[in-house]
């Protein structure tokens, strides 16, 4: 099926499988899946007392790959959802056992995509500790499954995608190009993970601030500069980087700072947001915040994104219907801006 068939694609949308689900609430250290002592529904325990709250209804929207989520999708007019393994994936579970369930689960993805092929693509899901095997599963995923990408989380417990040890999937994804979806995961900033709970540390703040470093600690890695084509998605209006463009590059234009005090790069930072990322819609349903991204980033680098099942598809659509935008404009949005990373095709 053809991207320019297509009214409406969806680049952030979760899903988990059962042996997933089986093997977080089997797994012996953090993150796991838990029950909640006083209601018996799922959540997702970090270590400590962090705990991310899930819910029973929740999961069996992830789980439903099928009717209830072509419903979903036909109620709000989204054609097709890029589905990828929700959080927290499989980087953070031991190497040995992440490596063999991301494999699972991206044979189990290509099944459900094999049944609705113009319904639904995917994203591979990689356990990057073990970076030689993730690359080699990146290319298989690719080339054998018709997978469209990797869709990560912002960092692997003690260390960021920004370390060299993980460069080699970089490099394998730029060969292949595919983009690499940079999704939020519970933050390793100890000041986030504090007794404020889930709204300091989870999605209504801490989220965007942990990929946003992660994006930042990827720029000033110098990795675009080695790998000029690779491509980025970040979700929710870019995770507060379109606000900060012009800031993230004052030691590259201040001419008091010292050269010799900044890291190497060929072009100033928000040169590499502007041309090496994307951003979707997913979750961020604030009318200043998008135009501001809109003004920063330009509307040939925004994707529709729905953060389903954790947000309303509908709230997102609504949005978007409702932004003083030109039709063409919402068109590139919905669909048109996906040629540029070969999503749709």
């Amino acid at each position: 099926m053809m991207v320019e068939e297509m009214k409406k694609i969806d680049f952030e949308a979760h899903f988990v499988t059962e042996e997933w689900v089986a093997k977080m609430f089997e797994n012996k250290g953090y993150p796991k899946y838990v029950r909640a002592k006083k209601t018996n529904t799922c959540q997702i325990l970090w270590g400590g007392d962090a705990v991310e709250p899930i819910g029973d209804i929740l999961l069996r929207k992830l789980l439903d790959s099928g009717e209830g989520r072509l419903k979903a999708m036909d109620e709000t007019g989204v054609d097709v959802q890029v589905l990828s393994l929700t959080i927290p994936g499989v980087e953070l579970l031991d190497p040995s056992v992440g490596t063999a369930l991301a494999r699972k689960t991206n044979d189990a993805l290509f099944e459900v995509i094999k049944k609705h092929p113009d319904r639904f693509f995917g994203f591979a899901a990689l356990a990057p500790q073990s970076p030689e095997e993730a690359a080699e599963e990146l290319e298989r995923a690719v080339k054998e499954l018709g997978l469209k990408g990797w869709k990560t989380h912002s960092n692997y417990g003690d260390t960021y995608l920004d370390d060299k040890k993980y460069w080699s999937i970089l490099e394998r994804a730029e060969k292949l190009d595919v983009p690499v979806y940079l999704h939020p995961s519970f933050p390793s900033i100890p000041q986030l993970r504090t007794s404020y709970g889930w709204a300091l540390s989870g999605a209504p703040f801490g989220f965007g601030v942990e990929t946003a470093i992660c994006m930042m600690r990827l720029i000033l890695s110098g990795v675009f500069d080695h790998y000029p084509r690779l491509k980025f998605i970040l979700g929710h209006l870019g995770e507060g980087l379109p606000f900060l463009l012009a800031r993230i590059d004052y030691p590259y234009v201040i001419p008091w700072f010292d050269p010799d005090a900044r890291p190497k790069l060929e072009r100033k930072p928000s040169e590499y947001i502007k041309n090496n990322v994307f951003i979707t819609t997913s979750g961020n349903y604030f009318l200043p915040a998008f135009m501001c991204t809109y003004d920063a980033m330009g509307i040939d680098r925004i994707l529709l994104g729905t953060d389903y099942p954790y947000e309303d598809p509908k709230e997102c659509i609504q949005f978007v219907e409702g932004l003083p935008l030109s039709e063409e404009d919402k068109n590139k949005i919905y669909y048109q801006n996906a040629r540029q990373i070969d999503v749709g095709t």
